[in-house]
């Protein structure tokens, strides 16, 4: 396995232009903040959350001596997610982190829109969707990270036909938490004459091999698996079920190349959450969310699996190869 270490920009970062008058930790406090996060064991949170506390650790605010961290899970009925995000409210806490689907952001908001959020917002759009005002000027009472993922999608398709130009047909696989994004990756996929059909799974968890039937049906020569915290839960499955049916696929999350599948590219999860600590750092030293541009990332990561494409008899460019973050051979 070799690894490089290369800033690929997709999208620029917003500017840092911080407040100037925030007060200091204030001598003797205890902290509290609430997370709204997936399972701390999963593709995103197992990198993510390690980088969100030695974050954190570096900025003053450590566990068990003057911060206490309350973590709830995102992967669980939206009533009783809910009633979580009501119950951190109740508790007091100073701020709470709502990372990943939009459910989470949603639970919080719905039982504050006065305490301060920080968000980390990879599944949709938090512009389109109402949360803030804008990237510069939240307005409101959240603010935090948002990968863009409808981009990341089109992006993602971009990197398919770029890597294989003769091949015209791609289906994605997507769901309820990864609507946004679909429309990213129809628009690109028009705009670059390939022909796009879509396979929508419901009723989680998902029955991935009967899914996978369905997608060798209709004889796709590439695959665009679109980002869902419930795809994540299936990570191995999904990327093995490619390597068996020999399809070139696209992820997200390095996770899947690892397990077997061919490509992936997505935003570096432990800068993400470094900058989502940085957010809450911030607000427990007096910045207001409002003020606080959204951020986005500048950080990105493509990871090839060179021993899968040599097993279903894939040829990958050398540009493509020199531009990886990471070949697995």
């Amino acid at each position: 396995m070799s690894t490089r270490r290369e800033f690929i920009t997709l999208l620029g970062g917003a500017a840092a232009a911080w407040p100037l008058g925030t007060r200091a930790q204030e001598p003797g406090r205890i902290y509290r903040i609430g997370l709204l996060i997936g399972a701390l064991d999963s593709p995103v949170m197992a990198p993510g959350y390690p980088a969100f506390r030695d974050e954190l650790r570096k900025r003053g605010f450590i566990e068990g001596r003057n911060l206490i961290v309350e973590v709830r899970s995102t992967r669980q009925e939206s009533e009783r997610l809910f009633a979580d995000a009501a119950d951190l409210v109740h508790s007091n806490v100073d701020l709470i982190v709502a990372a990943g689907p939009e459910v989470a952001l949603k639970a919080v908001l719905t039982a504050s829109r006065t305490i301060p959020i920080v968000m980390w917002a990879n599944n949709f759009d938090p512009i389109e969707r109402g949360y803030v005002q804008s990237l510069a000027r939240p307005g409101g009472n959240v603010t935090g990270v948002f990968t863009r993922q409808p981009e990341l999608a089109a992006k993602q398709v971009e990197l398919l036909k770029e890597t294989f130009p003769e091949r015209t047909r791609v289906t994605a696989l997507w769901d309820a938490l990864s609507t946004d994004q679909l429309r990213g990756a129809e628009d690109a996929a028009k705009s670059l004459h390939l022909n796009l059909r879509t396979l929508k799974l419901e009723n989680a968890p998902y029955d991935i091999e009967a899914a996978f039937r369905r997608v060798v049906e209709s004889d796709p020569q590439m695959l665009l698996v679109l980002s869902s915290p419930l795809f994540g839960a299936h990570h191995k499955e999904i990327a093995e079920q490619t390597l068996r049916h020999r399809l070139p696929a696209m992820f997200i999350l390095k996770n899947f190349v690892v397990e077997g599948g061919l490509i992936s590219y997505g935003v570096h999860i432990p800068a993400s959450f470094q900058r989502v600590a940085d957010y809450v750092a911030k607000i427990l030293n007096g910045a207001k969310p409002a003020e606080l541009p959204v951020d986005q990332p500048t950080r990105f990561e493509l990871v090839v699996n060179l021993k899968t494409a040599k097993a279903i008899g894939l040829e990958i460019s050398p540009t493509l190869l020199a531009r990886a973050d990471e070949v697995i051979e």
